[in-house]
Protein backbone atom coordinates (compact mmCIF):
# COMPACT_ATOMS: atom_id res chain seq x y z
CA UNK A 1 0.00 0.00 0.00
CA UNK A 2 2.74 1.77 0.62
CA UNK A 3 4.20 1.36 -2.50
CA UNK A 4 1.00 2.52 -4.35
CA UNK A 5 0.62 5.44 -2.40
CA UNK A 6 4.29 6.68 -3.50
CA UNK A 7 3.69 6.26 -6.81
CA UNK A 8 0.21 7.72 -7.08
CA UNK A 9 2.01 10.97 -5.65
CA UNK A 10 4.15 11.32 -8.74
CA UNK A 11 1.65 10.89 -11.56
CA UNK A 12 -0.28 13.28 -13.17
CA UNK A 13 -3.91 14.01 -11.98
CA UNK A 14 -6.59 15.23 -13.89
CA UNK A 15 -9.90 16.12 -12.38
CA UNK A 16 -11.87 16.98 -14.61
CA UNK A 17 -16.11 17.69 -15.62
CA UNK A 18 -17.88 15.61 -18.36
CA UNK A 19 -20.48 17.21 -19.69
CA UNK A 20 -19.22 20.29 -22.57
CA UNK A 21 -15.62 19.16 -21.17
CA UNK A 22 -14.07 15.62 -21.41
CA UNK A 23 -17.51 14.18 -23.15
CA UNK A 24 -17.17 17.70 -25.12
CA UNK A 25 -16.37 19.22 -28.36
CA UNK A 26 -15.80 17.35 -32.01
CA UNK A 27 -15.87 13.42 -32.13
CA UNK A 28 -11.87 13.72 -33.10
CA UNK A 29 -11.07 15.59 -30.69
CA UNK A 30 -12.80 13.72 -27.75
CA UNK A 31 -10.76 10.32 -29.27
CA UNK A 32 -7.33 12.28 -29.72
CA UNK A 33 -7.87 12.92 -26.38
CA UNK A 34 -8.50 9.66 -24.93
CA UNK A 35 -5.70 8.27 -27.11
CA UNK A 36 -3.48 10.42 -25.46
CA UNK A 37 -4.29 9.25 -22.20
CA UNK A 38 -4.33 5.65 -23.20
CA UNK A 39 -0.91 5.85 -24.19
CA UNK A 40 -0.17 7.72 -20.90
CA UNK A 41 -2.44 5.61 -18.58
CA UNK A 42 0.34 4.06 -16.38
CA UNK A 43 1.34 7.74 -15.27
CA UNK A 44 -1.82 9.99 -15.17
CA UNK A 45 -4.72 8.92 -12.72
CA UNK A 46 -8.28 10.10 -14.25
CA UNK A 47 -10.39 11.66 -12.04
CA UNK A 48 -14.09 12.07 -12.98
CA UNK A 49 -16.14 15.08 -11.13
CA UNK A 50 -19.26 16.14 -12.05
CA UNK A 51 -22.99 16.52 -11.83
CA UNK A 52 -24.09 13.02 -12.57
CA UNK A 53 -25.06 10.71 -10.65
CA UNK A 54 -23.11 7.55 -10.26
CA UNK A 55 -25.40 5.41 -11.89
CA UNK A 56 -24.87 7.32 -15.00
CA UNK A 57 -21.00 7.28 -14.41
CA UNK A 58 -20.84 3.55 -14.06
CA UNK A 59 -22.40 3.37 -17.49
CA UNK A 60 -20.45 5.80 -18.90
CA UNK A 61 -17.48 4.50 -17.53
CA UNK A 62 -17.97 1.24 -19.77
CA UNK A 63 -18.80 2.82 -22.85
CA UNK A 64 -15.47 5.04 -22.57
CA UNK A 65 -12.51 3.84 -23.87
CA UNK A 66 -11.01 5.44 -20.69
CA UNK A 67 -12.05 4.49 -17.12
CA UNK A 68 -11.38 6.81 -14.30
CA UNK A 69 -9.92 5.52 -11.65
CA UNK A 70 -12.29 8.07 -9.13
CA UNK A 71 -15.76 9.36 -9.43
CA UNK A 72 -17.11 12.59 -7.72
CA UNK A 73 -20.59 12.59 -8.32
CA UNK A 74 -23.81 14.65 -7.89
CA UNK A 75 -21.73 17.67 -7.65
CA UNK A 76 -19.17 16.72 -4.63
CA UNK A 77 -21.84 14.61 -2.28
CA UNK A 78 -20.99 11.22 -3.49
CA UNK A 79 -18.03 9.79 -4.35
CA UNK A 80 -16.58 6.54 -5.55
CA UNK A 81 -12.85 5.55 -4.97
CA UNK A 82 -11.20 2.42 -6.96
CA UNK A 83 -11.84 0.25 -9.54
CA UNK A 84 -14.26 -1.55 -6.64
CA UNK A 85 -16.13 2.25 -6.60
CA UNK A 86 -16.13 2.07 -2.46
CA UNK A 87 -17.01 4.77 -0.33
CA UNK A 88 -14.19 6.97 1.69
CA UNK A 89 -15.19 6.52 5.45
CA UNK A 90 -13.96 10.23 6.34
CA UNK A 91 -15.68 11.33 3.60
CA UNK A 92 -18.70 9.68 4.05
CA UNK A 93 -18.68 11.20 7.32
CA UNK A 94 -17.98 14.51 6.93
CA UNK A 95 -20.53 14.37 4.50
CA UNK A 96 -23.49 12.87 6.61
CA UNK A 97 -22.54 15.53 8.94
CA UNK A 98 -23.59 18.28 6.67
CA UNK A 99 -26.87 16.26 5.40
CA UNK A 100 -29.34 15.38 8.33
CA UNK A 101 -32.06 13.21 7.09
CA UNK A 102 -34.83 15.81 7.26
CA UNK A 103 -33.05 17.68 4.80
CA UNK A 104 -34.98 16.75 1.50
CA UNK A 105 -38.34 17.23 3.12
CA UNK A 106 -37.28 20.46 4.86
CA UNK A 107 -36.03 21.50 1.37
CA UNK A 108 -38.62 20.80 -0.65
CA UNK A 109 -41.54 22.32 1.29
CA UNK A 110 -39.33 25.76 0.66
CA UNK A 111 -39.25 25.23 -2.81
CA UNK A 112 -42.81 23.89 -3.39
CA UNK A 113 -43.81 27.66 -3.10
CA UNK A 114 -41.52 28.49 -6.23
CA UNK A 115 -43.64 26.77 -9.13
CA UNK A 116 -41.59 27.56 -11.76
CA UNK A 117 -38.37 25.28 -10.29
CA UNK A 118 -39.25 21.58 -11.33
CA UNK A 119 -37.60 18.48 -10.25
CA UNK A 120 -34.64 17.09 -12.05
CA UNK A 121 -35.52 13.57 -13.03
CA UNK A 122 -32.83 11.67 -11.71
CA UNK A 123 -30.77 12.96 -8.53
CA UNK A 124 -28.89 10.84 -6.28
CA UNK A 125 -26.15 11.88 -3.41
CA UNK A 126 -26.53 14.36 -0.57
CA UNK A 127 -28.79 17.29 -2.90
CA UNK A 128 -31.80 18.69 -4.23
CA UNK A 129 -31.92 19.33 -7.91
CA UNK A 130 -34.80 21.51 -9.78
CA UNK A 131 -34.57 22.98 -13.34
CA UNK A 132 -35.17 26.94 -13.19
CA UNK A 133 -35.91 29.02 -16.35
CA UNK A 134 -36.57 32.63 -14.19
CA UNK A 135 -33.70 33.86 -12.73
CA UNK A 136 -35.33 36.20 -10.48
CA UNK A 137 -37.47 33.43 -9.20
CA UNK A 138 -34.34 31.11 -8.59
CA UNK A 139 -32.62 34.03 -6.27
CA UNK A 140 -35.69 34.10 -4.40
CA UNK A 141 -35.51 30.50 -3.68
CA UNK A 142 -31.99 31.03 -3.06
CA UNK A 143 -32.31 33.69 -0.42
CA UNK A 144 -35.17 30.97 1.53
CA UNK A 145 -33.35 27.93 1.10
CA UNK A 146 -29.73 29.87 2.15
CA UNK A 147 -32.10 30.47 5.50
CA UNK A 148 -32.41 26.91 6.24
CA UNK A 149 -28.94 26.43 6.55
CA UNK A 150 -27.84 25.04 3.09
CA UNK A 151 -25.89 26.25 -0.05
CA UNK A 152 -27.12 27.03 -3.36
CA UNK A 153 -25.56 26.24 -6.87
CA UNK A 154 -26.95 28.21 -10.07
CA UNK A 155 -25.27 27.16 -13.24
CA UNK A 156 -25.63 27.00 -16.67
CA UNK A 157 -28.76 29.27 -16.28
CA UNK A 158 -31.08 26.24 -15.96
CA UNK A 159 -29.57 24.12 -12.89
CA UNK A 160 -30.37 24.98 -9.40
CA UNK A 161 -28.51 22.37 -6.57
CA UNK A 162 -29.34 22.52 -2.82
CA UNK A 163 -25.98 21.18 -1.55
CA UNK A 164 -25.02 20.46 2.07
CA UNK A 165 -23.13 23.54 3.85
CA UNK A 166 -19.61 23.80 2.30
CA UNK A 167 -19.87 20.74 -0.08
CA UNK A 168 -19.26 21.64 -3.96
CA UNK A 169 -17.41 20.06 -5.99
CA UNK A 170 -13.66 21.51 -4.97
CA UNK A 171 -13.86 20.73 -1.42
CA UNK A 172 -14.49 17.25 -1.99
CA UNK A 173 -12.17 16.69 -4.91
CA UNK A 174 -9.92 18.36 -1.82
CA UNK A 175 -10.54 15.95 0.28
CA UNK A 176 -10.40 13.04 -1.81
CA UNK A 177 -6.55 13.65 -3.13
CA UNK A 178 -5.66 13.92 0.75
CA UNK A 179 -7.65 10.69 1.53
CA UNK A 180 -6.07 8.86 -1.02
CA UNK A 181 -2.16 10.24 -0.75
CA UNK A 182 -2.68 12.21 -3.99
CA UNK A 183 -0.55 15.15 -4.45
CA UNK A 184 -2.64 18.30 -4.73
CA UNK A 185 0.28 19.88 -7.05
CA UNK A 186 0.05 17.38 -8.96
CA UNK A 187 -3.54 17.96 -10.13
CA UNK A 188 -5.06 19.48 -13.09
CA UNK A 189 -8.60 20.45 -12.79
CA UNK A 190 -11.11 21.19 -15.88
CA UNK A 191 -14.49 22.52 -16.19
CA UNK A 192 -17.02 24.62 -18.16
CA UNK A 193 -19.80 26.05 -15.88
CA UNK A 194 -20.08 28.02 -12.68
CA UNK A 195 -21.02 24.31 -11.18
CA UNK A 196 -17.46 23.82 -11.58
CA UNK A 197 -16.01 26.98 -10.36
CA UNK A 198 -15.78 25.83 -6.91
CA UNK A 199 -12.87 23.11 -8.80
CA UNK A 200 -10.87 26.91 -9.76
CA UNK A 201 -11.40 28.03 -5.83
CA UNK A 202 -9.19 25.12 -4.45
CA UNK A 203 -5.85 26.87 -5.81
CA UNK A 204 -5.02 23.64 -8.11
CA UNK A 205 -3.89 24.46 -11.71
CA UNK A 206 -6.65 24.63 -13.75
CA UNK A 207 -8.05 25.38 -16.96
CA UNK A 208 -11.50 26.49 -18.11
CA UNK A 209 -12.13 25.34 -21.89
CA UNK A 210 -13.21 27.11 -24.74
CA UNK A 211 -17.26 26.62 -24.52
CA UNK A 212 -16.96 27.64 -20.88
CA UNK A 213 -20.21 29.77 -19.87
CA UNK A 214 -19.74 33.33 -19.46
CA UNK A 215 -20.55 33.21 -15.82
CA UNK A 216 -16.86 31.57 -15.01
CA UNK A 217 -15.23 32.82 -17.80
CA UNK A 218 -15.86 36.34 -15.70
CA UNK A 219 -15.44 34.44 -12.50
CA UNK A 220 -11.67 33.21 -13.21
CA UNK A 221 -10.17 35.17 -15.52
CA UNK A 222 -8.08 36.60 -12.98
CA UNK A 223 -7.33 33.84 -11.03
CA UNK A 224 -3.34 33.15 -11.83
CA UNK A 225 -4.03 29.11 -11.48
CA UNK A 226 -6.42 29.15 -14.86
CA UNK A 227 -5.83 28.64 -18.10
CA UNK A 228 -8.32 29.97 -20.40
CA UNK A 229 -8.53 27.98 -23.52
CA UNK A 230 -9.68 28.94 -26.62
CA UNK A 231 -10.22 25.45 -27.26
CA UNK A 232 -13.67 23.53 -26.60
CA UNK A 233 -14.55 20.58 -24.55
CA UNK A 234 -11.90 18.08 -24.90
CA UNK A 235 -9.45 19.97 -27.20
CA UNK A 236 -9.02 22.11 -24.19
CA UNK A 237 -8.29 19.58 -21.88
CA UNK A 238 -5.66 18.22 -24.03
CA UNK A 239 -4.26 21.51 -24.74
CA UNK A 240 -3.31 21.76 -20.77
CA UNK A 241 -2.99 18.29 -19.52
CA UNK A 242 0.03 17.96 -22.82
CA UNK A 243 1.96 20.75 -21.45
CA UNK A 244 0.89 19.85 -17.17
CA UNK A 245 2.01 16.65 -17.36
CA UNK A 246 5.52 17.63 -18.92
CA UNK A 247 6.13 20.77 -17.49
CA UNK A 248 3.90 20.45 -13.68
CA UNK A 249 2.26 24.05 -14.42
CA UNK A 250 0.20 25.99 -16.78
CA UNK A 251 0.79 29.56 -15.62
CA UNK A 252 4.35 29.55 -15.73
CA UNK A 253 4.28 29.14 -19.49
CA UNK A 254 2.31 30.68 -21.94
CA UNK A 255 0.11 28.02 -24.32
CA UNK A 256 -0.63 28.83 -27.78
Amino acid sequence: MRVAVAEDRKRTVLATDLDGTFLGGALAARAALYRWIAERRDELIVIFVSGRGLGFMRELADRLPVRPDHVIANVGTSVAAGPDWRPLADIESWLDARWPEDAPARIAKVLARYPGLTPQPVVEGRRVSRYYSDHGEAMAAQADVEQLGFEVLLSDERYFDVLPPGVRKGPTLLRTLTALGIAHERTLVAGDTLNDLSLFETGLAGVAVGNSEAGLVRAVRARPNVHLSTKPGAAGVLEALRVFHERGSLWEHRLS
